[in-house]
Order: structure tokens, then C-alpha cells, then sequence
């Protein structure tokens, strides 16, 4: 039995007020019981539970936000493995109900029940995985009590090297007490806990990079070890970036996404050599690297090289995205070297050229793609052919399309509607930033109807609803500012598409000229 510990010195409040439930748990009997059973604290029966028990009580404590009760599952957990996201059920969930102090708690319940389990030198902790990849992003400001990604990758790195530290100092308390003994008798005489093994989704910038590093290279061989699932990383050098991917486990990782701006080729070719030793890696994300090879020269030529020969050393990867890089009628020379066919191709604002879109076309990628951004491209001249030529060897794979900001008009809408109609497992169509009608809007609608598997439609505010005004420019600035709407008549074209979705008894399809409100298809819920 587990002698007493202090919670003293966790300093969590006992409750957070009950949030609104989904539907599906406040009915269930099960659930009520649950969550009738955490509203005390301490749990009085915990010893006596069957393990059964204690996934159902963790998703009640956790959606009615009591960390005090999850520390103490957590410390008495019956199972090997801990995942947040099996636990607590749909992601939807985990982002409808974030809870800063709930995911501390069960951090530091891990940390204390190591702890514990280094000073007594047994192996009392039945857990060996802590698995919180997926927790949804809550920016600050949402809700008071969300915890963000960024804090949530400090939060983690903290606790490594806090294990980490109390191993150390409990090593050297060892060590005096078998002075007489040699330093090897004395490390083969302490067993080693087997510790646990935390996998996560590490978001990282220069403020977080220090903590990060010393979790990553300290705690490797540590109780609590960070098993990185995917890697986003922003502001830091390129000394820093490959330090740090150097540092992670290489058996994990299926997502590197770097921000960095003006990396450029030259960049590029320092970081892509370190991917390489991912093997699980597919996906990666380069958006605003600003590779720039519109004008050709003998560098840019051996760079682009190099690119895709890097490119060609990564034998899982299915999702790709250089968006915001120039690569005007060099898409062929970059995706030649790749093993696989991609499924996600992310060109947004890639200034590519007719020869681009013809070679995606004739290409192995085309027939395999799920995901396609080419938003940002001027679609009103000679790209629009190319691109529905794409669109019909795309037709039978393609889930999520974005055209956004690709200065279509009515004419142009109506000459891919057919093909579009073909791409019948479609679930998202983006076409936010375009000049498109409210008549063209609602035709768009109803012959996209048939499309069953289409739920989110992206429409830009329909061009008539402008009031007759010039365009404004900000003084000093390249971006013109669309003239000001009128607010009537955007409320009726809105009524007007509203009524006919309601009309046609989609309640499952939602129309919006919002582009934020709503969460993006990832490529891994594809």
C-alpha cells in the first residue's frame, strides 16, 4: 500500500464549474453515476473500484473539471496506458472542454507517482505510457482556463526535467550510502524504474526552445522520456532547429511542421538531411520558406536538386506543403525523387505556371490525392484549363479542395462545375476571396447537393453585395482593401442560400463566408 503523499504543494482548486455535456454522456446511466461518484473528494471507494471503473470516472472528472480527482486516478491508474483522447472520447470534446488545471493535474500525478517510485526504489506505478497528442489547440483569450499548445509543451518539458533532476539527486544520496562500494557495483546495485514513456505533440519557439532542449537531451534516458508525435516549430535559428531534431526520438515522429520565414533553399538544405531519420515521418510542412526559383540560375538549379533528392530520402511521407514559395515551372523537378504518391498537396500562393498543374495531372500523385491548396493563383486566365484537367484525374480521391483567393468570376465557376460534380467524395470546398454572384452561389449549391459527403462550403461575401464604391489602398501599401458591404444585402443573399439549404433537407451541409470558424481537415483525419 502506498504510504500517504502531501498534495499541498500541487495548489489546484477542487472544482471547476460543470460545463454543458454533449450528448451521449449526460444520458447514460453509467455517466450519471460517474460523475455522482467524482463530485466528491476525496474519493472515498477508489481502493475498492474495479479498473473497469476508472476510464468512465476519468471522463467525468475531466469534463466537469475536477483536477483533485484525476490526480488521484491517475496515481492509483490499474492500466499501462493513459490516452487522453480514448478516455475522454471525440476530439470535439477535448476542444469543447479545454482545461488547463485538468491536464496539469494529471502531469503532475505522473511526476509525483515517479517520484515516489524512485525514493522507495520500487516499481509500484502500473502506468508506462501517457499519451495527450491530439489536445486541441486554446489560444489565450478563449477561455480562462484553456491551455494552449505552447504551454501545454513547456508544461511537459518542466516535468521531464524535474524527474529527471530527482533521479539525479537520488542517484548521489545512493551513492553516499554505499561509499565503500565502486561506482559500477553501486549503479548495478540500484534497480532502475522503468519510468514512463510520454507521447505528445511539441510546439516550440525561441522562448520555449531552452526547456524544450534540456527535456529532450537529459530526460532521454530518464523516468519520464517526451515521445514527440509531431513537431511544429517557429522563430528559431537554424542551429536550434536541427538541435532539437536531433534530439527526438526518431521512431515517433510522423509530422515536422516548420514556420520559418526566408528560409529559403539554402536553409532548406541545412534542415532536410535530418528528417531522414524519421521513418514513421509523413507529413511535412515548409509554408513560407520563401524558396524563390522563378528565375533560374546554376544555384537555384543545384538547390532545387538537392531539394529533391532530400525529398526522396523521406519514403513515408504523404503530405507535403510549400506554401508561399515561388516554384514557377519547377513543381516536376522538386516531386520527382518521391517513393509514394502524395495524398495532400498544400501549393497556396506558389506562382505555378500551366506546365505545373499539367504535370500533377499526368502525374502518380494525381489519382492518389485527398487534400489539394492551390488558393492564391490566378485562375481567370490560363490556369483554368490545367486545373480541370487536375480536377478529373482527382475526381475519384479528392476530400478537401481549397480555391480560395484565385480571382474567379461566374464564367469560370461555371466551367469546372462539372468536373466538380464529379469529385463525389468531396467534404470541403474553399472558395473564399473570389468574384463570384450570389446567383452563381446558389446554382454552385444546388448541383453540389448530390455531393453526399460534402459538409463545408467556404463562399466568398457574392460580389453584388458590394456597395458601388472604388476599391480603397492603405497609404504605403501594395493591398488594396475590397470596397465596403452593404449589410442588406448581404443579409438577404445569406437568407436566400440559408433557405434554400434548409429547402433541401441537408442539415449536415453548412454554408459560410467565414474562412476562421471553423476547424481545417487535417490530413490524419482524412
Amino acid at each position: 500500500m502506498a504510504p500517504s503523499r502531501s498534495r499541498s504543494s500541487t495548489r489546484i482548486p477542487p472544482c471547476i464549474p460543470k460545463r454543458q455535456l454533449p450528448p451521449g454522456y449526460s444520458d447514460s446511466l453509467l455517466f450519471l453515476c460517474a460523475r455522482r461518484i467524482v463530485a466528491h473528494h476525496p474519493l472515498p471507494i477508489l481502493p475498492a473500484l474495479p479498473a473497469h471503473l476508472y476510464p468512465i470516472l476519468f471522463q467525468a472528472a475531466f469534463l466537469d473539471g475536477r483536477p483533485l480527482v484525476l490526480r488521484d486516478l491517475v496515481a492509483a491508474w490499474p492500466f499501462p496506458v493513459l490516452n487522453f483522447q480514448r478516455l475522454v472520447g471525440r476530439r470535439e470534446l477535448l476542444r469543447d472542454h479545454p482545461c488547463k488545471l485538468c491536464v496539469q493535474a494529471v502531469i503532475l500525478a505522473v511526476v509525483a507517482q515517479l517520484r515516489w517510485v524512485l525514493g522507495i526504489l520500487a516499481c509500484g506505478c502500473r502506468l508506462r505510457v501517457l499519451d495527450v497528442t491530439g489536445v486541441p489547440d486554446d489560444p489565450a483569450g478563449r477561455a480562462p482556463d484553456g491551455m494552449s499548445v505552447w504551454s501545454g509543451t513547456v508544461a511537459l518539458a518542466k516535468a521531464c526535467v524535474e524527474v529527471s533532476k530527482h533521479q539525479r539527486e537520488f542517484q548521489r544520496r545512493g551513492s553516499k550510502r554505499h561509499k565503500g562500494r565502486s561506482g559500477a557495483a553501486t549503479a548495478a546495485a540500484a534497480p532502475q524504474p522503468p519510468g514512463v514513456d510520454v507521447h505528445a505533440d511539441l510546439f516550440v519557439n525561441g522562448t520555449s526552445y531552452g526547456i524544450l532542449r534540456e527535456a529532450l537531451q537529459t530526460g532521454a534516458a530518464g523516468p519520464l522520456r517526451l515521445k514527440c508525435r509531431e513537431f511544429q516549430a517557429e522563430k528559431l535559428s537554424l542551429a536550434g532547429i536541427v538541435s532539437l531534431l536531433e534530439s527526438l526520438d526518431p521512431s515517433c515522429v510522423r509530422r515536422v511542421d516548420l514556420r520559418f520565414r526566408n528560409l529559403g533553399l539554402t536553409g532548406l538544405s541545412v534542415i532536410l538531411p535530418h528528417l531522414s531519420r524519421f521513418p514513421e515521418l509523413r507529413s511535412l510542412k515548409l509554408q513560407y520558406s520563401n524558396v524563390d526559383v522563378r528565375r533560374p540560375t546554376p544555384e537555384s538549379a543545384i538547390g532545387i536538386r538537392c531539394l529533391a533528392g532530400q525529398l526522396g530520402m523521406l519514403p513515408s511521407l504523404r503530405e507535403l506543403n510549400l506554401g508561399s514559395s515561388r516554384l514557377s515551372g519547377n513543381l516536376r523537378q522538386i516531386l520527382c525523387d518521391l517513393q509514394a504518391p502524395l495524398e495532400s498537396l498544400e501549393l497556396a500562393f506558389c506562382s505555378l505556371v500551366p506546365a505545373d498543374l499539367a504535370f500533377l495531372s499526368q502525374s502518380f500523385h494525381a489519382p492518389a490525392l485527398k487534400r489539394l491548396d492551390l488558393s492564391g493563383h490566378d485562375f481567370s486566365q490560363g490556369l483554368l484549363e490545367p486545373l480541370r484537367l487536375l480536377l478529373e484525374e482527382t475526381s475519384a480521391s479528392l476530400l478537401h479542395l481549397d480555391l480560395m483567393e484565385c480571382r474567379m468570376a461566374d464564367s469560370h465557376l461555371d466551367a469546372l462545375l462539372p468536373t466538380l460534380r464529379r469529385c463525389s467524395r468531396l467534404r470541403f470546398l474553399g472558395l473564399y476571396g473570389n468574384s463570384l454572384s450570389t446567383a452563381a452561389l446558389k446554382d454552385l449549391l444546388q448541383k453540389t447537393l448530390e455531393l453526399v459527403d460534402l459538409h463545408l462550403v467556404v463562399y466568398p461575401f457574392p460580389v453584388d453585395c458590394y456597395k458601388p464604391e472604388p476599391p480603397r489602398r492603405v497609404p504605403g501599401s501594395r493591398r488594396i482593401y475590397e470596397e465596403p458591404m452593404d449589410g442588406e444585402r448581404l443579409a438577404a443573399a445569406t437568407a436566400e442560400i440559408s433557405q434554400l439549404l434548409a429547402n433541401s433537407g441537408r442539415t449536415d451541409l453548412v454554408w459560410t463566408y467565414n474562412p476562421y470558424g471553423h476547424g481545417a481537415l487535417d490530413y490524419f483525419s482524412l
